[in-house]
């Protein structure tokens, strides 16, 4: 999934330069800060940060940048009640903000962070800001329960984001908005075709890593049939997040890191593509295509449940299920991307986890897999340019979407999105999807997917789809779902339910003879 990157609307802002990693770990912070205020994305500069500190600074330093982003904005509003006269400095309001997390959230002893602080004000030669800082800083110190108090009062959005969740969910507004300040859990997807969960889970045990087994399970009605699917889907869930080298066997390909949230969709897809085999005697070869594929998470799923195949030379099936594919020969799958970076985090998540192509072909498996860097509101699977021909039994469209839903992971989201940029987001999806919807085969299935909390890009995206396609019927899912909450057409996670996955929009939609 590409998320929409836009560059925040300031513009007191210096223009973009090379990150300099230098001086204390409060001044690189700062600068971390100060890129991402000029457009940088958290992804492309909490590694450089890291990088240039020692082993026992990084933990601090994380934890310093992390939590200024996600309270950034209610420090902001709390900055401007504390001074007697507008800041408009960036880089001011900047070292003061970073000097807040340290008094109100870090519990760093009242002398040092206002000494350090006002040292890191020197050091990126704002001098003469040292006396303001100061004065604000320690007055924040006397009384430090008041203003946490007042600065967790209200949401920490910018106010255009918060007015619209108000907007698309009155009733969970405040729990929704609080709930992105903080930080989301750890999630892991165990590679099945390698152990099972239950074996994971004792080998995280003995490497003393706790964990909680969560299940989510789907339903959905089957078109023209009063017949109902159902699937269960199980993750692993960190009681404390820890670092990939900690986990066993990762390197193997025995495990991944992945959102609970995330996790639904290849088993529904894959779900969804049985049965439009079953209801196709004739069908031996599938094509089967993940748009906008990259970094590879929801492609390696879809790949490790082909892959740990058990009573099919191609699917690894129920018993009940084994008849429908009983006739397939061979699986064609193509993933596509637009950025040719990404794409190679697509090769390296496979290749770790042995699916790429030649291991599929070592492990006598017929699936055929392509990965190509390519534009998918143009793209054509059939190699027409001018033509749009159906040759896809099931897509997986993980959508741009500006990414709304997984703030809790990426809060830097709330600083580089604008307003104008749902309505840009909303365009570019309605343009895949246009482009997408004739490439699918009468009988198959498209599973729209996002990581976005906002109605325009999911819910009204889909009503607004299927009102242009006649053959465009949207697949309801059951009240056996234990995730999400039924919307007009599919079903909206929000970061707050007990199982504290991501925020993601899942609608099903299947293609109908015309």
């Amino acid at each position: 999934m590409r998320q929409t990157t836009t560059a925040p609307r300031n513009n007191k802002l210096k223009p973009s330069s090379n990150l300099i990693m230098n001086g204390s770990v409060r001044v690189r912070v700062i600068r971390t800060l100060l890129a991402i205020q000029n457009g940088q994305s958290l992804s492309s500069v909490l590694d450089p940060l890291l990088n240039s500190l020692h082993d026992g600074d990084k933990g601090f330093a994380h934890a310093l940048l992390l939590t200024t982003l996600r309270q950034w904005y209610a420090l902001s509003r709390l900055l401007d009640t504390l001074a007697d006269n507008p800041i408009d400095e960036v880089e001011v309001r900047t070292t003061i903000q970073v000097g807040l997390v340290q008094l109100l959230y870090l519990e760093v002893a009242d002398h040092a962070a206002i000494h350090e602080t006002v040292e890191a004000a020197k050091e990126i030669e704002f001098a003469h800001a040292t006396g303001l800082i100061n004065a604000i800083l320690r007055k924040v110190a006397k009384n430090p329960n008041k203003f946490r108090k007042k600065c967790n009062k209200n949401h920490s959005l910018p106010n255009w984001l918060a007015y619209q969740l108000k907007q698309d969910w009155s009733e969970q507004y405040n729990e929704l908005t609080q709930g992105l300040r903080q930080s989301a859990p750890m999630f892991l997807r165990v590679n099945t075709a390698v152990t099972s969960v239950d074996d994971y889970q004792k080998e995280l045990y003995g490497a003393e890593i706790d964990t909680d087994l969560v299940e989510l399970t789907s339903g959905f009605n089957l078109p023209h049939s009063s017949d109902t699917a159902t699937l269960s889907t199980q993750a692993l869930r960190l009681h404390q997040s820890t670092a990939v080298s900690a986990l066993p066997k990762f390197a193997e390909g025995a495990v991944s890191v992945q959102d609970m949230h995330a996790q639904l969709a290849a088993p529904i897809i894959h779900k969804a593509l049985i049965n439009k085999i079953g209801n196709d005697n004739d069908v031996t070869d599938l094509h089967i295509l993940d748009a906008c594929a990259a970094p590879g998470g929801k492609l390696a799923h879809w790949l490790e449940l082909i892959h740990s195949a058990k009573h099919s030379p191609l699917f690894h099936v129920k018993q009940s299920d084994a008849e429908a594919v009983s006739g397939i020969s061979k699986i064609k799958l193509t993933a596509i991307d637009n950025e040719a970076p990404r794409i190679e985090r697509i090769y390296d998540n496979l290749d770790r986890l042995n699916l790429k192509q030649e291991n599929l072909e070592q492990a006598e498996k017929n699936v055929a897999l392509d990965i190509v860097c390519a534009d998918a509101t143009r793209w054509q699977g059939a190699g027409k340019k001018d033509t749009s021909e159906a040759v896809f039994d099931a897509i997986l469209l993980d959508s741009p979407c500006t990414a709304t839903g997984v703030i809790r992971r990426h809060p830097d989201i709330s600083i580089l999105r604008a307003e104008e940029d749902v309505e840009q987001t909303a365009v570019l999806q309605a343009d895949i999807l246009h482009n997408l919807w004739p490439q699918l085969k009468v009988g198959g299935y498209l599973l729209y997917v996002t990581c976005s909390i906002l109605k325009q890009e999911n819910a009204l995206q889909m009503q607004d789809f299927i009102s242009h396609h006649d053959d465009a019927v949207a697949v309801e899912f059951t009240e056996e779902c234990n995730w999400g909450i039924a919307q007009t057409i599919g079903r909206q996670c929000l970061p707050i339910d007990g199982i504290s996955g991501d925020g993601f929009y899942y609608a099903l939609l299947h293609k109908a003879a015309e």
